[in-house]
């Protein structure tokens, strides 16, 4: 009775026509395609402009490759600079070998770069990308089942993977680790998510409960793996990177929360701008001036009309004075003259 299990593929290549494509760079790059779609969706719901994950990812995404590369071959540096072994085929990254930890730990400087030059902060940006960064480690684990890699026990459970007789490993089913943390991915990109609405978590929150999460998975599913590795106490080297990086994780979620609560309002400069009104503020301050220029004007005007008023009450003051002193000396000419008339009778 043939038991069930999931079949590896033949090649670990995929011809497009003349072109040939190896199955874990294509899983690669798909998985930085979905990471910078979804990461823009977050950052512009964050308040960020459209375009600025695909022009940081410019810097994040080489740095991450480097640094990736760099991890696997100086934890497996027997695969590459052993007795006959060719040190040249360190950087054949088509053919795997790429350390998550190291790729995190340098993309966050190419992230940190982009940032800078854009002046935007990086826990923000680091927050709104977690769960895509976290969706492409799900969609990058599929290029270990292109190339056969990456595996657990033998097992014969309904889902085991095939694997066939090749370099480093016999033919058999085993456990897939692979598909396992690929799962665990997407599981933590949608608490990750979840958190996020829930609480509203800020100043890079959001990105350490990813990487705590991740690192709880990632611990349980290294433990399963069979492939060759460094132990350190009787456990594998990465077991325990993943439990000092997920105590690191949560240390920071505790502190941050406490010392900065809360999350950032404002993640890009231009948004910050205009929410404060900086670039109207030089509008409204001409705008302010104008209107006290334009008072200045009508007080000096009401001044002058003031003035005038006045001018005129003072002429009308005097044309009174004027008239009156005629008045009184009419009246005194009366007076005289009738005096006179009397007199010149007698």
């Amino acid at each position: 009775m043939d038991i069930a299990y999931i079949p590896s593929p033949s090649s670990g290549v995929i011809h497009l026509g003349p072109l040939p494509l190896r199955g874990y760079a294509f899983c690669i790059i798909l998985g930085v395609f979905v990471a910078v779609w979804y990461g823009n969706k977050r950052w512009i719901a964050r308040g960020g402009k459209a375009g600025t994950v695909a022009d940081i990812s410019v810097w994040a995404v080489p740095f991450g490759l480097v640094g990736g590369r760099l991890y696997h071959v100086i934890t497996d540096y027997q695969l590459y600079f052993s007795d006959g072994k060719n040190w040249v085929d360190a950087f054949k990254i088509w053919e795997g070998g790429l350390g998550i930890w190291g790729a995190i730990a340098f993309g966050a400087v190419g992230a940190w770069i982009g940032c800078r030059r854009r002046g935007i902060p990086l826990p923000a940006y680091a927050d709104a990308i977690a769960p895509a960064i976290v969706l492409a480690q799900a969609i990058g684990r599929w290029g270990n089942w292109f190339n056969q890699e990456l595996y657990g026990k033998a097992t014969d459970v309904p889902w085991a993977v095939k694997i066939s007789e090749g370099v480093n490993r016999e033919a058999g089913t085993y456990h897939p680790t692979f598909l396992y943390e690929s799962l665990w991915c997407v599981g933590v990109a949608l608490l990750v998510v979840w958190a996020d609405r829930r609480f509203k978590l800020g100043h890079g929150r959001a990105f350490a409960l990813y990487v705590a999460a991740y690192c709880a998975g990632r611990a349980w599913i290294e433990y399963m793996r069979v492939d060759e590795a460094h132990h350190v106490l009787g456990l594998r080297l990465n077991v325990w990177t993943a439990i000092i990086v997920f105590v690191l994780a949560v240390v920071y979620i505790v502190v941050s929360a406490r010392i900065r609560p809360g999350r950032e309002e404002i993640v890009e400069p231009d948004r910050e701008t205009l929410a404060k009104g900086a670039t109207p503020k030089d509008g409204e301050d001409a705008k302010d001036g104008d209107a006290k220029d334009g008072d200045a004007k009508d007080g000096d005007a009401k001044d002058g009309d003031a003035k005038d008023g006045d001018a005129k009450d003072s002429g009308a003051k005097d044309g009174d004075t004027e008239d009156k002193a005629g008045t009184k000396k009419a009246d005194g000419d009366d007076s005289v003259d009738a005096d006179a008339a009397p007199a010149k009778n007698v």
